[in-house]
């Protein structure tokens, strides 16, 4: 029976939701201290980090699209971030400068890698695996392979801050997903953004700027980077230019695809990625009570992304069955 209402509350859709509240269920019968509100504070600020970048990194492969130098990106921006505030003085403007150069580097850094993907007409993974690199070496040139700190301790203040006991880093993750949910479910673009990541000749037949959609996929996540990057390195009141924000291209790739975002692109929603990041950190928390070892944690992250993409498969299989 083909009735559409039921087709629109196919449980298929809500795959990574259930997969939330399972595991949620299972790591409250694992651990006593599992549903302590410290704990939960905790596992939200630690994946707030990566999933501002995810939100970003929706947009752009939900357009058909990848980004690799997301982690790199991060660690030079938040680097230059501090650059800024120890030579301002540390202080209030300071800070505030560090906030507009910072994002002002994440739109330049994005607008690069469009421009290069879409003018330049380069496979979106090369290109972001090159600039990977730039951002990596600069970042190590800049901070001579050593350490970027910062000498403001307001800086350091901001990093560590919470409002009626919630860490800033959660209520900006939710506020952006929020705001980047509207764009991409209630304009225009974000209905082209799916089209162009659907099929790109029917976009371009449709008259829709499919270079300039997928050029602003990469400006949002460079200014997504940037939050992240001022964030994240006033939470540690410093940037190490080596291991920064490591891996955490891999984090914003694994919380789109556990959160329903297929790699094909053309379809995909904002919470779906804020829902995947919780079950990242879920996962590593899990896994940090009951004392598995840090270095298995990446085999079980690797193991949940493939575990994602079948089971989108065979969702996909079901829904044109």
């Amino acid at each position: 029976m083909n009735i559409p209402f039921l087709k629109r509350l196919n449980p298929a859709n809500y795959l990574s939701l259930m997969a939330l509240i399972v595991l949620f269920i299972i790591s409250s019968l694992a651990s006593p201290y599992f549903l302590q509100v410290q704990n939960l504070l905790n596992i939200l600020k630690q994946v707030s980090y990566s999933g501002i970048i995810g939100l970003g990194m929706a947009f752009v492969i939900i357009g058909g699209g990848i980004d690799l130098s997301v982690g790199s990106m991060t660690a030079f921006i938040g680097a230059i971030a501090i650059l800024v505030v120890n030579a301002l003085g540390g202080g209030p403007l300071a800070i505030a400068a560090a906030w507009v150069v910072a994002l002002a580097l994440g739109v330049v850094a994005g607008f690069f890698n469009g421009i290069v993907i879409t003018k330049g007409r380069v496979a979106p993974f090369i290109v972001t695996l090159g600039t990977m690199a730039i951002f990596r070496s600069l970042t190590l040139y800049i901070g001579n392979a050593g350490q970027f700190v910062s000498q403001s301790e307001l800086y350091g203040d901001m990093g560590m801050s919470s409002i009626l006991g919630v860490p800033t880093a959660v209520i900006v993750f939710f506020g952006l997903a929020f705001l980047l949910s509207g764009l991409l479910n209630r304009t225009r673009y974000g209905r082209y953004a799916c089209a162009v990541g659907s099929n790109e000749k029917v976009a371009r037949y449709s008259a829709i700027n499919v270079d300039r959609i997928r050029l602003l996929t990469y400006v949002i996540t460079g200014a997504m980077v940037a939050v992240t990057g001022v964030l994240l390195s006033s939470r540690l009141n410093s940037v190490n230019s080596s291991n920064g924000a490591v891996n955490f291209e891999m984090d914003a790739i694994a919380a789109v695809v556990i959160g329903g975002t297929p790699m094909t692109g053309g379809r995909g929603t904002i919470w779906g990625v804020v829902i995947g990041a919780i079950i990242l950190g879920m996962i590593n928390n899990m896994l940090n009570m009951l004392s598995v070892s840090a270095y298995l944690q990446g085999t079980v992250k690797g193991l949940v992304i493939i575990a994602a993409v079948f089971i989108q498969r065979g969702s996909a299989k079901s829904a044109r069955a």
